[in-house]
């Protein structure tokens, strides 16, 4: 995770699979390059949530600073508490389980944090006492993992928003006192907006939060049990100095839904949307991104306010040509979206949720916005009948420009009891789906390396080298295909 991968926040998503095709050294070179740190180890950019731990404990006088793993050693002699965050440390949830359960392969993210844990500096720190303490979005996955937890000496997890303990739990740590095993910071103890600091470094690709909280109430996502707080205009604004400093002028607006920034509960608002992004606009000379977007927010706000092609418009595309955002599918079931997230599609009901969809896709295409879409296979209540409804849907979804991934279920949130979705439990119509993804993300890939990412002589290594891992799948996919579909046709005749 520490690497700004070529500045470009979609190839990340490559660190969470096993090596394809080539040498896990080369995957690793597209994927997360290492990045520029300085003598003592300190990166150039690191990732957003580290940034929000550091500032909290340089805040309260802590001499405290990210470190890139690689040069932990040189700081042996002064550390005195080691604190490790990760968005997947054991490759346990989405996509990662998913890479790893179809290829039998161990990701590579997983790899990489078992090296860190049980490197010569990790190994010298705990034998001079320096107390562990781990946490950010992937905290949970410990409680899998209670071999290694032990193995590895950790002395304390800290699992959900951190800024209102961290500063006591490190505080007791440097005394030498007594550490909780476990802490879940539920979502009355979630941190207030003067509690959570402006960051002192620059974060990853200019990544700037807007708002926490998600107020959709989907069964499957942690996120949602959080309160909703909007991150104030001149603390978005402080970041991105603090990246412009540092020489990071592009930005990511981060929250699970960009456009309810400000809104009227589910509903897009246009003033506090347009302030946001001319913010953006005046701050700084670089290009931006969202993190995250709803399907029904962007067809809200512009069949309303006509607020897509308002913000691309005005703003994105005088500088881009384009804009990426994650959004999620997860299913192109009437019946399974009414069960699992039934207030995804709101404002309007959930049984219009394949045409919301589809609208918000061609909304995005029109409006040079490229989503990266998920799907979720193996949702509790699923049905085969939900299942090929969303492969239905996809074909629908094949003239709007855009990349599909689909996900197994991992047990979070409300679903936090329920069984994992495994390869054993795969039937055609997953296995169909799952090949409706490919040929969509492959077709799309293509054009958009070749006409829209990456531009400049810096990247057409690296541009190859994608186009030779995409070649590779595609290959890989016609060698199977005929025995997938000899499969299929066995298991549907059965």
């Amino acid at each position: 995770m520490m690497s700004n991968h070529h500045g470009k926040e979609f190839i990340g998503f490559m660190a969470t699979g096993p090596p394809i095709g080539v040498p896990e050294r080369v995957w690793m070179w597209v994927a997360a390059p290492k990045i520029r740190v300085d003598s003592e180890g300190r990166p150039w950019q690191a990732p957003y949530g580290l940034r929000k731990i550091e500032a909290k404990l340089q805040e309260a006088g802590f001499k405290a600073a990210i470190i890139d793993p690689d040069h932990l050693h040189k700081h042996l002699d002064t550390m005195k508490v080691l604190l490790i965050g990760h968005h997947d440390f054991f490759a346990l949830g989405p996509p990662s389980s998913e890479w790893w359960m179809i290829t039998g392969k161990e990701p590579v993210n997983r790899r990489s944090f078992r090296r860190l844990m049980e490197s010569p500096a990790v190994r010298k720190a705990r034998e001079k006492g320096v107390r562990i303490i781990v946490g950010g979005p992937a905290a949970w996955q410990w409680l899998w993992e209670l071999e290694y937890w032990k193995k590895w000496g950790v002395d304390t997890v800290i699992d959900g928003e951190a800024e209102r303990v961290i500063v006591d739990v490190v505080d007791k740590a440097l005394k030498g006192e007594p550490l909780p095993d476990y802490i879940y910071v539920g979502p009355g103890e979630s941190p207030s907006i003067e509690e959570i600091p402006v960051i002192r470094g620059a974060s990853v690709n200019g990544l700037v939060e807007i708002m926490r909280g998600c107020p959709r109430g989907c069964k499957f996502c942690s996120v949602t049990l959080r309160p909703l707080r909007f991150i104030p205009l001149e603390k978005i604004k402080a970041e991105i100095e603090v990246n412009k400093r540092h020489g990071v002028r592009d930005v990511i607006y981060h929250s699970e839904d960009v456009l309810l920034y400000g809104a009227d509960g589910v509903k897009p608002r246009p003033e506090p949307l347009l302030k946001l992004h001319e913010l953006w606009y005046r701050a700084t000379d670089g290009t931006l991104a969202w993190s995250h977007a709803s399907l029904a927010a962007v067809k809200y706000a512009e069949e309303n306010y006509k607020l897509i092609s308002r913000i691309m418009g005005d703003y994105v595309l005088r500088r881009e040509r384009f804009l990426g955002v994650e959004v999620g599918i997860e299913t192109l079931s009437v019946n399974l979206a009414r069960k699992v997230m039934p207030a995804k599609a709101a404002p309007y009901p959930a049984e219009k949720w394949p045409e919301i969809v589809e609208d918000a896709f061609a909304i995005m295409h029109d409006n040079w916005i490229i989503p990266a879409g998920t799907i979720i296979l193996g949702l509790p209540g699923e049905t085969p009948d939900d299942v090929m409804k969303t492969a239905e849907g996809l074909d629908r979804l094949r003239p709007y420009r855009s990349l599909i991934v689909p996900m197994f279920f991992v047990p979070m949130g409300v679903f936090k009891n329920r069984d994992w979705f495994q390869r054993k439990l795969l039937k055609p119509e997953h296995l169909e789906v799952m090949l409706k993804t490919l040929e969509h993300s492959l077709y799309w890939a293509e054009e958009m390396i070749s006409k829209l990412y990456l531009r400049g002589v810096e990247y057409i290594p690296l541009k190859l080298g994608l186009k030779a891992v995409i070649a590779y799948i595609k290959w890989k996919t016609r060698r199977l295909m005929p025995k997938i579909k000899a499969r299929l046709e066995a298991a549907m005749r059965a």
